[in-house]
């Protein structure tokens, strides 16, 4: 091994993860309260320092299950952030994390670990963050946008089986635009993507609303920006 190869000085390393949710037709992200310094008692996306025995992704599962209790969520790596001076005790460098779930899978959070609490926050009210965080999940969210056009992700948000109505709302409400009606329906079902379930939504005043869910074998070879211009 060539000397000096690693540095008595080498960057720390953490994960962080941004967890997205719908909810009361707007999107949520979840945030804990700080237990501990730097920051204490200041808001913050959940995330921690990686073990020396662990990989990035165990680390990042870990620190979600620590500070908030949820587990079994759809997580996939974001981006790393390292700028020199993003956290006040010294070189840290972070590799942030992009979760979606439904409600269900994310019934009220438990804050544990160096937390408070836990709260989930919709994106155009967020309280003042702690170090890098808003960059993070800015970042994240146009990752979702992103994804929502040629990937499943977005059908993570809803439940197994919903109505087109339901699916145009979560499109809308992640894309930040409206969609017309007409279009959106005549594309998704023509895109293959989803199929009927045979079942109905019931409860409902007026013609009941059809149920759908995600085909699993679909490939989505158009974009969403083009199925919905």
């Amino acid at each position: 091994m060539e000397k000096g190869y690693f540095p008595s000085d080498r960057p720390a390393l953490t994960v962080d993860i941004v967890l997205f949710r719908l909810s009361d037709d707007q999107l949520e992200t979840l945030l804990i309260c700080r237990g501990k310094p730097p920051f204490k008692g200041k808001w913050a996306i959940p995330g921690g320092f990686v073990h020396a025995d662990e990989s990035l992704h165990a680390a990042a599962k870990r620190e979600l299950r620590e500070e908030t209790g949820l587990k079994d969520v759809y997580l996939e790596q974001l981006y790393t952030f390292g700028d020199p001076k993003r956290d006040p005790r010294g070189r840290v460098v972070t590799v942030a994390y992009f979760a979606v779930a439904t409600t269900a899978e994310t019934a009220e959070p438990e804050a544990g670990d160096d937390a408070i609490k836990a709260a989930w926050y919709p994106l155009n009210k967020l309280p003042d963050v702690a170090f890098d965080h808003k960059d993070i999940i800015k970042y994240a969210h146009q990752r979702l946008r992103y994804k929502l056009e040629y990937t499943s992700v977005g059908f993570r948000l809803l439940p197994a089986e919903f109505t087109l109505a339901e699916l145009q709302t979560a499109y809308q409400i992640v894309l930040g635009e409206e969609l017309d009606k007409r279009n959106f329906r005549r594309r998704i079902l023509e895109a293959g993507i989803i199929e009927e379930t045979g079942k109905y939504r019931s409860g409902q005043v007026g013609p009941r609303a059809q149920l759908y869910r995600y085909r699993d074998d679909a490939v989505v070879e158009a974009k969403a920006r083009r199925l919905f211009p």
